[in-house]
């Protein structure tokens, strides 16, 4: 059950993460499509950790927070730079608290340039591990 569970999950991060590469093709944005922007980062990083959370569970680790399951996904090679995770998952949660533009311009920089391919590298992993198990 748990190796379906994260298979399940990971399908729902591909979508996420197709919306979120569709948002980052912007140039511009209206300051609705800039908050778009910025809460489909949350929702796909939300879904990644929780994808690499049920796949370690399946694989026998116990892991619960996000801390917990970021370190030891970048301890089995399933993420690397595990700093740029934490920084990431700490920009998640003051993200969802962004209300001035300059701050939102800031988020759409950082979520371009850092972790946008921070994510693709991590998807590319899973479906790799996906396609392998099946």
């Amino acid at each position: 059950m748990t190796d379906v569970r994260w298979k399940l999950r990971f399908e729902n991060l591909q979508r996420a993460f197709g919306r979120l590469e569709e948002a980052c093709a912007q140039e511009e944005y209206s300051h609705l499509e800039l908050a778009g922007l910025v809460q489909t980062y949350e929702f796909t990083f939300e879904l990644c950790w929780k994808t690499l959370k049920d796949l370690l569970i399946s694989e026998g680790y116990e892991v619960n927070s996000p801390r917990e399951t970021l370190r030891k996904a970048f301890e089995m090679f399933l993420i690397d730079d595990a700093e740029r995770w934490f920084h990431a998952l700490d920009s998640r949660n003051r993200l969802s608290h962004v209300y001035n533009e300059q701050a939102a311009k800031q988020a759409e920089t950082w979520i371009k340039n850092n972790f946008m391919p921070m994510l693709s590298q991590c998807v590319l992993t899973l479906r790799g591990r996906a396609e392998k198990n099946e």
